[in-house]
């Protein structure tokens, strides 16, 4: 019997003995929650903390602004409902696809009923987003624009580009963007 091989990276993929190892105290000894005010969650806690300015000094801001999440989509939920709900003043329209991760649908969704409205744009023959789409779509109280870089099924890559100039020239955030060096990663992110 052959060994299966394993193709599913975007659902998990196999730890980095690096990581590993850099974990195994946290997961052998110090196993205290780092939210706990007793003497089992100092070291985590610490350790939390060290590990949020790392990030922060990679990303260029600071550790109070990054949070950590248990994954995907508790990410996207976060990402999605508090841009939403901090530019519902300015907003409330959404961009989507019909081919979205549902952890963008269902929040998208939830979006809806709490006086969002989303445009979900289809797609054509190869999973791609048509960019005249989005920009015949785009209307004065978009908000945001939400298309996935790769699809994690068919490994469609959308024109991020476009749809990422079509955002920044009518002033309206897009996430999440391509893989691309942090300077320009966060410019993107800029508006």
């Amino acid at each position: 019997m052959h060994k299966p091989i394993y193709l599913d990276y975007n659902g998990t993929t196999p730890h980095d003995p690096r990581v590993i190892e850099a974990m195994r105290p946290y997961l052998e000894e110090e196993f205290g929650n780092p939210s706990s005010s007793h003497w089992y969650g100092i070291r985590p806690k610490q350790a939390v903390q060290e590990s949020r300015g790392q990030v922060a000094a990679c990303l260029g801001c600071r550790p109070d602004e990054i949070l950590f999440t248990s994954g995907g989509t508790e990410s996207n939920n976060h990402a999605l409902k508090s841009i939403a709900g901090s530019l519902f003043a300015k907003g409330t329209h959404i961009i989507t696809s019909e081919i979205e991760h549902p952890a963008v649908l269902e929040v998208c969704r939830f979006m809806e009923s709490h006086g969002f409205r989303v445009t979900y744009l289809p797609v054509d023959h190869r999973g791609r987003v048509n960019v005249s789409d989005i920009e015949a779509t785009v209307s004065t109280d978009t908000i945001m624009i939400s298309i996935m870089h790769a699809n994690n099924e068919v490994g469609t890559i959308q024109p991020v580009r476009e749809i990422g100039e079509i955002a920044r020239a009518n002033g309206i955030l897009m996430t999440p963007m391509p893989p691309s060096p942090l300077a320009k990663f966060r410019r993107m992110w800029s508006v």
